[in-house]
């Protein structure tokens, strides 16, 4: 059997949504279907993400049960810092003293696993990370 990832879907605040947009809008996805409770967001390889905006009033903490984080990659390293630039313009705080390699995650000594990570406005933890060779 071959699968592939279909879809996620993450449950948030609707205020929130077009934070998310615009997020993915940066990151090169499309939007699939778009209104004031729920947006659906696709990339090239057909798997999508939707947000849902329609929540119970519990705080998500990312280290307990269920999914700690979503991690989109990028094809350069600069893409990353593209992305950092973006986030702290928008006022959003880059976590865990990123960006930053991450020789331990790297596949060999000549790779880089080159990372930021920041939590949505509902607390969701993502990252954008490049793999592959090291640019600097």
């Amino acid at each position: 059997m071959q699968t592939t990832l279909n879809h996620i879907q993450i449950n948030v605040r609707s205020e929130n949504l077009s934070f998310y947009a615009d997020l993915f809008e940066q990151l090169g996805w499309q939007t699939l279907y778009a209104d004031g409770s729920m947006l659906g967001i696709g990339d090239t390889n057909r798997s999508s993400v939707w947000f849902i905006g329609r929540i119970k009033d519990v705080i998500n903490d990312y280290d307990g049960p269920g999914m700690n984080h979503l991690a989109i990659g990028t094809a350069t390293q600069a893409d990353v810092n593209v992305m950092a630039a973006y986030l702290t313009g928008r006022g959003v705080s880059l976590l865990f003293d990123t960006p930053r390699h991450r020789p331990e995650f790297a596949a060999a000594p000549d790779q880089t696993y080159y990372q930021i990570m920041f939590e949505s406005p509902d607390r969701i933890l993502f990252e954008v990370v490049y793999t592959g060779v090291r640019d600097n």
